[in-house]
């Protein structure tokens, strides 16, 4: 029974392999962004579009992946994106201009479009009810922990042999991960070779979703049970977009800090995020075990981390400390990352095994926000030479998402069709 159980346990921590590598090969031209604007004489709005031309088609393939997922299973659905975005990467290796980098950036962002409804899914037969923030948590923790450690990668790789070599090797990197997911993973525990007959009777228990999905995708429940997500996800993302994209450029440009101490000043906020998502995830889960409360549990962790999250922002853009900036905008992204686990644990509650369907609504929000977000960062910059009021947007923007994550109830389910009902599922 110790084994059957360590299977689930395995199954996570591959797909937390996944979004570390994700997140790395999302996050390394923002590091090398400085070496390549300087060969390719890039402007800050050339630059700002580049950033954004990823979260076009990965917002485009939110859906479309999601439902994909939920149509054709996760293993498959999966091993196709990664291996679109590991081809994507390393053709950024060898790109020669402006046109060619944003071509190798649409397609690295069409194999990343789909990936994290795609895992959402993958997770919904695999977790319990009561882990599933700390699941979400784990996983979102490893994708901060992939950014904050792809700029002293990314660097190394830069000193040792350009800026080039880094698309290369991740790009590989991304490729035999692909291998590790195909042969670890299935749809369901009942496909699974290793799982025992106590843990597959346990998570058809814990898992509170049906086997088997009745009928065409219930697009109108879904709408109107994760439209109010989207947008909070749409809030949390803008913030986000401008730590993953503009940070390293912010710090060496606004900050003044040099090549030496870009590394760790970048790291520092990105290494908060990892904290913050696992806590996120820890308390989420805790305070749904301790209350049987599962609204409270969800939507009190994202209310509490975007209102933490505004609360930091606004001095980390108005001090004038370069180092206590950087400080500042740690604690804003550790606050932030507070609320990931949270919302990407809603799909899950509310969707069942429309899952796949409902990640990739929710994260289609924050694939807009990444269109826009990047783009308008450097239009900023560029037309005012401001740093701080793009802070400021971002500020406002997690008010209106705190607001606006009140009002979602985790509890009002689809249960089929195109009801929505009360959720049942016990501890």
């Amino acid at each position: 029974m110790r084994f059957s159980f360590a299977v689930r346990h395995r199954v996570l921590a591959v797909l937390c392999l996944m979004y570390f590598v994700a997140y790395v090969d999302r996050v390394n031209i923002s590091v090398a962004a400085p070496m390549m604007r300087r060969e390719f004489g890039l402007s800050a709005t050339q630059l700002g579009f580049i950033f954004s031309a990823f979260a076009y088609p990965y917002a485009a393939m939110q859906i479309a992946g999601g439902w994909l997922s939920d149509r054709l299973g996760p293993r498959l659905v999966l091993t196709l994106l990664s291996v679109v975005w590991a081809a994507g990467t390393i053709l950024t290796g060898i790109s020669w201009g402006i046109a060619s980098l944003v071509v190798f950036r649409l397609l690295v962002g069409i194999g990343e479009g789909g990936a994290f409804p795609t895992a959402t899914r993958a997770l919904t037969y695999w977790m319990p009810v009561a882990e599933r923030g700390f699941a979400q948590g784990v996983v979102h923790a490893f994708a901060r922990l992939g950014g904050a450690a792809t700029p002293p990668a990314v660097l190394a790789l830069v000193a040792a042999s350009g800026w080039r070599a880094s698309f290369l090797v991740l790009g590989g990197v991304s490729l035999l991960w692909t291998l590790v997911w195909l042969l670890a993973f299935r749809n369901t525990p009942d496909e699974h070779p290793s799982v025992g007959d106590d843990e597959r009777s346990m998570l058809a228990r814990a898992t509170s979703a049906p086997r088997s999905r009745s009928g065409p995708t219930p697009w109108r429940a879904l709408v109107s049970g994760m439209w109010l997500v989207t947008f909070v996800d749409f809030c949390y993302g803008w913030s986000l977009w401008m730590f993953l994209t503009w940070l390293p450029s912010y710090l060496s440009e606004a900050r003044g800090f040099n090549l030496d101490a870009l590394a760790v000043m970048t790291m520092l906020p990105l290494s908060a995020g990892v904290a913050g998502d696992a806590l996120g995830g820890f308390l989420s889960d805790a305070l749904y075990r301790r209350t049987g409360n599962l609204r409270q549990a969800r939507v009190g962790i994202i209310v509490a981390g975007l209102l933490g999250a505004f609360a930091f922002i606004v001095p980390a853009a108005r001090t004038a400390s370069a180092q206590g900036a950087v400080y500042a905008l740690a604690a804003a992204f550790f606050c932030l990352e507070l609320t990931n686990a949270a919302i990407w644990a809603l799909p899950i509650d509310i969707a069942g095994p429309y899952a796949g369907t409902a990640g990739g609504m929710m994260n289609t929000g924050f694939g807009i926000a990444g269109m826009i977000s990047p783009l308008v960062f450097g239009m900023i910059i560029q037309r005012t030479g401001r740093y701080d009021l793009p802070f400021l947007i971002s500020a406002g923007l997690l008010l209106l998402g705190a607001g606006a994550a009140t009002l979602i109830d985790p509890t009002r389910t689809i249960v089929g069709g195109e009801s929505i009902g009360r959720n049942a599922v016990t501890l």
